[in-house]
C-alpha cells in the first residue's frame, strides 16, 4: 500500500502556513455526521479527505456535504489520508486503530479506546511502537471553562468530591446505539468523569461501583492524596438536558464545574487546531492514547464492582 498520497508537498503550503492535515474518517453514524465530519471539514487546519464505513450508503451520505471521497475499503481510506479519525463503536476502533498506526497514520481516537483493557492496551502499544501522534476526543477537555476549572483545581485542597453525568439519550433516539445499550453509562459517560476526577482531585488508586450501568451506576474513587470522590452515571433518566457537574470540597471554598451553560460548539475548533498542530509538529498531546489507556484501567476497576 503506497503512502505517497498522504504526504503534503511544499506547494500545499501558502505563505509558510502548514498545509491542512488530510484526515480520513472511519464511521458514518450520528456522531460521525454531527461532529467529526463537520469539524474536520470546517478547517482551516484540517480537511475531510475521505469517509469509510461498513455501510457504503451511509459513508456516501456523510461525505457528500463536504465533497469528500468515499473509500471502498479501509485500506483505500488509509491511502487517501495522513491521519485517521474514528467515530465507531469501541470494539471496531480497537480492531482498526492499530492497523492505521502501523502504517504511520496519526490517530484521532474516541473514548473509550476499546471495550476492555486488553483492547485498549493493544491500541496504546501500537501508537507507541509506531511513534505516531494520537489524540483522544474527550470533548469537554477542549472547552476553556474545563481548562480553567482544572487549572484552579491544582490550588485546591480536596477532602472529597461529588460528580454526576446524567442524560436520557439511552431512552431512545440516534444515540441509543447498540454498543451504548450493551455497555451503558460506564463506558460511554464514565471516561469523562473519571478523567476529570483523576486530573482535578489527584490520581485515582481504586474504583468501586454499585448499580447497573444500563440504568444507574455509582462509582466511589479513592485518590492518591487520601481524598474520596463519587460519580453518578446514567443515560436512562429523563432530563431537560444533559447534566455534568463536579464539586470539589475541602477546608477552603468549594470549587464547582458545571456544563449547564457551556456551548460545546466552542470545543471543536480547539480540538481540531490542537490535533493538526500535533500532527504537523509530531509532538504528543497530553490527552493521547496513553491517557486513554489510563482511563480504561479506571473503567476496568469500576467494572469489577
Amino acid at each position: 500500500m503506497s503512502d505517497s498520497s498522504s504526504r503534503p508537498s511544499p506547494a500545499d503550503s501558502a505563505a509558510g502556513s502548514p498545509a491542512p492535515v488530510r484526515v480520513g474518517l472511519v464511521g458514518a453514524g450520528p456522531w460521525a455526521r454531527v461532529m467529526h465530519a463537520r469539524m474536520l471539514a470546517a478547517g482551516p487546519e484540517t480537511t475531510l479527505a475521505a469517509v469509510w464505513a461498513r455501510r457504503p450508503e451511509a459513508a456516501a451520505e456523510t461525505a457528500a456535504p463536504y465533497g469528500a471521497a468515499v473509500a471502498a475499503t479501509f485500506d483505500e481510506l488509509l491511502d487517501r489520508c495522513e491521519a485517521v479519525a474514528f467515530a465507531v463503536p469501541p470494539a471496531v476502533q480497537a480492531e482498526l486503530a492499530p492497523r492505521a498506526a502501523k502504517v504511520g497514520k496519526a490517530l484521532l481516537l474516541e473514548k473509550p479506546l476499546a471495550p476492555d483493557l486488553a483492547g485498549a492496551r493493544r491500541v496504546a502499544d501500537a501508537v507507541e511502537e509506531a511513534g505516531v501522534v494520537s489524540q483522544l476526543v474527550l470533548t469537554k477537555r477542549y472547552h476553556p471553562a474545563t481548562r480553567a476549572f482544572l487549572a484552579a483545581a491544582q490550588h485546591v485542597e480536596v477532602t472529597g468530591a461529588r460528580s454526576c453525568y446524567l442524560h436520557g439519550a439511552f431512552l431512545g433516539g440516534d444515540f441509543a446505539t447498540a454498543w451504548r445499550m450493551e455497555h451503558g453509562a460506564l463506558l460511554d459517560l464514565g471516561p469523562h468523569l473519571l478523567d476529570l476526577l483523576d486530573t482535578a482531585v489527584g490520581p485515582i488508586t481504586s474504583v468501586r461501583s454499585t448499580g447497573d450501568p444500563r440504568r444507574w451506576i455509582e462509582l466511589t474513587c479513592e485518590h492518591e492524596n487520601g481524598a474520596v470522590s463519587q460519580a453518578s452515571l446514567s443515560g436512562s433518566v429523563r432530563l431537560p438536558r444533559a447534566r455534568t457537574r463536579v464539586e470539589l470540597l475541602g477546608p477552603g471554598d468549594e470549587l464547582v464545574y458545571d456544563t449547564a451553560e457551556l456551548d460545546h460548539e466552542e470545543c471543536w475548533p480547539v480540538l481540531r487546531r490542537e490535533f493538526a498542530h500535533a500532527v504537523r509538529t509530531n509532538r504528543p498531546t497530553p490527552v493521547d492514547a496513553r491517557r486513554g489507556l489510563r482511563i480504561q484501567q479506571l473503567l476496568a476497576w469500576a467494572a469489577e464492582g
